[in-house]
């Protein structure tokens, strides 16, 4: 529709990002393997667009059940956009009915099971663009809970609508894979669906839309078999192999339990129902006739071995040679043809995309059970990864969140006025600036102030809670916030709680900055946790554990010291990619209280948890930590939750 400035932000304010073909295509050949009918086949889809979807489906439909009558049904606001849907179904002979109305006014109205698919990509509005009362409205009307975008209610109609045995295909951000904000759609998935089919696209950048995208595959009623899972990232170069993964043959991974390069193409795009190969798969013609790097068909879903790398699958250098092959120059249809048969395919495989490498692997859903079903988020299991995963839990004595609270940094809402690095003179009262750690300054074990940032703080740092200061008294900080009011009185939200209007939004426990605490950046390929003793305060973009929640002895120190040597250790991270598994583009991690709260502890007292606590001590004292004290500290926290 257009990649104009003004045109892509109203997109964006209206959550409007249309499907790209390919992922289109890719999306309707996994609704059309699942649907079996003679038709009419009955098609929605909620929020349509140019009807990209809806010809997607159609075609792929037309080669699964030649001949049978197919009823297609587009709804969207946007007028534009089905006037194109219309002029391009006139011109193709697509007979379709486009209602230019609001689908979620609309839908209860609706006969229940009146389709036999939804294919669908709502749109992507946050609670905050959404407004407060809109989304309470929304949360009322469909049964929803706490923070919500725009797609939870649109996938709250579906299941009503949807005949039983009916197919949904949803396209959305994955985020609601592990996030607690997802934990609405997850609980949809789980109570009025069954999930037979999940492909996390990641950082493929297949799509316009800033989030990463997701594809789900649901059925209405009972389905047979595991929820197959595939994810797609960048493959990160630098990652140490799980334990007993090397290779001495190749200084490489163990190629037991991985799909050999050797082998050739893998059969493309076989249709899975229960984790069992069934039948060839509808395949939309852009993505047809291209094979893959990988193994032979297999008649069940590989899962990750305990010698594959915590990014997906660690890689030879044989397989980056094969898998380049003789696409290396080919450019971006034959990498994205490449890549959606890797994702139809039955074992892992690496594929190149832009120049960059892709590890997609393949393995079976698991959720929890029971009440935390829905509020956990959801992750991939793998034969041998899962086994190490249970012993890991086994030998756990607690987590991160059992200890003490993590905390995010401050929030102003206005750091053009309240932090700078260079201050003027007189600005203000030199004792209401504070220095401030942000993600720039963070590296493993201890903290580099390249920039001496610092943050206007105008709160008591003897009170428990946020108390701001008497300006009365500071007539410099004063003059120079009123400089800035009008930016500052603008947070109306701030106000309207009952704030002053020069506060921060979230200014945390001013009281506990003087205290020694771990800090780590919300966002990092890497996990980076520091112990900081200077009394500075932690940036937003930064989660902090006060050592004041740890114990009143000098045990908290200890307790820091153990709990930053498992965060940096290869096993953390390994951890942390099996349960949390969130990952941004180029291999980015999001460290925030929900994943980190679930980081494993060994029992402080034995011998292995009191090495650790030597071991990380020395290298938040060492100027440059070197790779030996790093592989060290490895052996150590392997041994910890060792059997």
């Amino acid at each position: 529709m257009g990649r104009d400035g003004a045109g892509a932000r109203e997109r964006k304010r209206h959550g409007r990002h249309y499907t790209p073909a390919t992922l289109a295509g890719f999306l309707a050949g996994r609704v059309a393997a699942r649907i079996d009918s003679a038709g009419p086949v009955r098609v929605l889809d909620p929020a349509c667009g140019s009807g990209e979807l809806l010809f997607a489906i159609r075609d792929a439909l037309a080669g699964r059940l030649p001949g049978a009558p197919v009823v297609l049904v587009g709804y969207d606001l946007d007028p534009v956009g089905l006037a194109l849907a219309r002029r391009r179904a006139a011109g193709s002979g697509v007979e379709a009915e486009w209602r230019q109305s609001d689908f979620l006014a609309d839908c209860a109205g609706l006969p229940a099971g009146s389709f036999d698919a939804v294919i669908a990509n709502p749109p992507y509005v946050r609670t905050q663009q959404l407004g407060g009362a809109a989304a309470q409205a929304l949360r009322g009307q469909f049964g929803l809970r706490g923070r919500i975008d725009l797609t939870h209610p649109f996938v709250a109609a579906l299941p009503r609508l949807m005949a039983p045995g009916g197919v949904l295909g949803l396209l959305c951000a994955n985020r609601f894979l592990t996030t607690k904000a997802g934990a609405n759609l997850r609980a949809l998935l789980l109570t009025d669906l069954t999930p037979v089919e999940l492909y996390d696209l990641g950082d493929t950048k297949l799509f316009e839309a800033a989030v990463l995208p997701a594809v789900t595959i649901a059925v209405r009623g009972a389905a047979r078999g595991d929820c197959r899972y595939v994810s797609v990232y960048e493959e990160e170069a630098g990652i140490a192999p799980d334990p007993e993964s090397t290779d001495p043959a190749t200084s490489g991974p163990a190629t037991s339990g991985r799909a050999t390069a050797t082998s050739g193409r893998a059969t493309l795009g076989p249709e899975i129902a229960g984790g069992e190969i069934v039948g060839p798969a509808i395949v939309h013609p852009a993505i047809a006739g291209v094979g893959i790097v990988g193994g032979s068909a297999r008649p069940a879903p590989q899962r990750r071995g305990a010698g594959q790398s915590p990014a997906g699958r660690a890689v030879g250098a044989r397989d980056v040679r094969h898998a380049r092959g003789s696409s290396s120059g080919a450019g971006t249809a034959n990498e994205e043809r490449e890549l959606f048969a890797a994702l139809s395919g039955t074992t892992d495989a690496m594929v190149w995309r832009q120049g960059r490498r892709f590890a997609v692997t393949v393995g079976e859903l698991v959720t929890e059970s029971g009440a935390a079903a829905a509020s956990v988020g959801w992750r991939m299991s793998r034969v041998g990864h899962d086994d190490w995963l249970r012993g890991v839990t086994e030998r756990m004595w607690r987590t991160f969140g059992d200890l003490g609270r993590i905390r995010v940094g401050i929030k102003t809402n206005a750091d053009k006025v309240f932090i700078a690095a260079h201050w003027g003179d007189p600005a203000t009262e030199p004792e209401l600036l504070r220095d401030l750690i942000t993600h720039h300054d963070l590296r493993p074990w201890r903290i580099d102030r390249i920039r001496r940032t610092r943050v206007l703080y105008p709160y008591d740092l003897t009170r428990t809670r946020r108390v701001p200061v008497d300006l009365v008294r500071y007539p410099r900080t004063a003059a120079y916030l009123e400089q800035h009011r009008e930016v500052l009185a603008a947070r109306g939200y701030l106000t309207g709680a009952g704030r002053e209007w020069f506060e921060h939004w979230v200014p945390q426990r001013p009281h506990l900055w003087r205290i020694p605490k771990v800090v780590f950046p919300d966002i990092s390929d890497r996990p980076r946790f520091a112990l900081d003793r200077s009394g500075a305060v932690v940036n937003g973009d930064c989660y902090w554990i006060s050592l004041a929640d740890l114990g009143e002895d000098a045990g908290a120190e200890d307790m820091a010291c153990l709990m930053m040597g498992i965060a940096n250790s290869s096993l953390g991270l390994r951890y942390y990619d099996a349960v949390c598994g969130n990952r941004l583009y180029s291999g980015r991690r999001r460290w925030i209280t929900q994943y980190v709260s679930r980081l494993p502890l060994p029992d402080p007292g034995t011998p292995a948890a009191l090495a650790i606590v030597r071991r990380a001590r020395e290298l938040a004292a060492e100027p440059e930590p070197g790779a030996a004290g790093q592989t060290e500290l490895d052996e150590l926290v392997d041994r910890a939750f060792a059997g």
